[in-house]
């Protein structure tokens, strides 16, 4: 199966300072266990928020920005690494879902970066980050079909179906990693001063954490204006 991830020209121009990392990886199954890793990341995020809240964090605070600047209120629609950080925060902990998935949020929170994960086998042609018409379809996780407003940020495939919206605030119901999920699509954004080394840290921490677990062989590119397709 071709892979191919972009971001639309558009986005490129909105906010030149986005620095994405991508990775695709294969053979990835329910039965590992990665709780010893998720301790060692909940560890560093803990020590971050102990001298900061999630809000004062330079990753957080572009990333409001940035919202801000698409007409949503930040602390109304806030990105997938703030809502994990808020709710360690509170509880100590994250929920445990799929060991793929405990794992991104894990180096998620570490990071203070969305990191994103899609099942493959749902995506249709390709995968781009843009601006959306309106005509998309999304499907929440309660199984219920939304459309997009247009103008909105959202990941969508050549089948017209929106993978996340509001950028990473929420994600879809169609490619949510399930037991059955073999070959995913990660993705890593930040738009913060020192991204491009972060973003670049991110990508070869999770690749390893990927090889070690499952063996996956991962292959992995960091996104430019020059260089914004992925394919594989």
């Amino acid at each position: 199966m071709t892979v191919r991830f972009q971001h639309s020209g558009d986005i490129w121009r909105d906010f030149p300072e986005l620095v994405p990392g991508v990775i695709v990886a294969r053979g990835i199954t329910r039965d590992v266990s990665a709780d010893d890793r998720l301790a060692t990341y909940g560890e560093i995020a803990a020590k971050r928020l102990a001298t900061a809240s999630e809000g004062e964090l330079p990753e957080i605070q572009a990333w409001r920005r940035a919202f801000s600047k698409m007409g949503l209120k930040p602390t109304q629609y806030r990105c997938a690494s703030e809502s994990l950080l808020r709710r360690f925060r509170k509880e100590g902990a994250l929920p445990r879902l799929h060991p793929l998935i405990d794992l991104c949020n894990a180096v998620s929170i570490a990071y203070a970066i969305p990191v994103a994960v899609f099942d493959l086998a749902e995506i249709a042609g390709y995968m781009e980050v843009r601006y959306a018409t309106g005509d998309e379809t999304y499907l929440t996780f309660s199984g219920e079909t939304e459309h997009p407003s247009a103008g909105e940020v959202i990941f969508a495939d050549a089948a017209g179906e929106a993978h996340a919206r509001r950028w990473t605030n929420r994600q879809s119901g169609r490619s949510a990693v399930r037991d059955t999920t073999a070959d995913v699509l990660i993705v890593a954004e930040a738009l913060h001063g020192t991204a491009q080394d972060d973003v670049a840290s991110l990508i070869a921490t999770l690749s390893d954490e990927l090889t070690a677990l499952w063996q996956a062989a991962p292959r992995s590119a960091i996104l430019s204006p020059s260089a914004p397709a992925f394919t594989t």
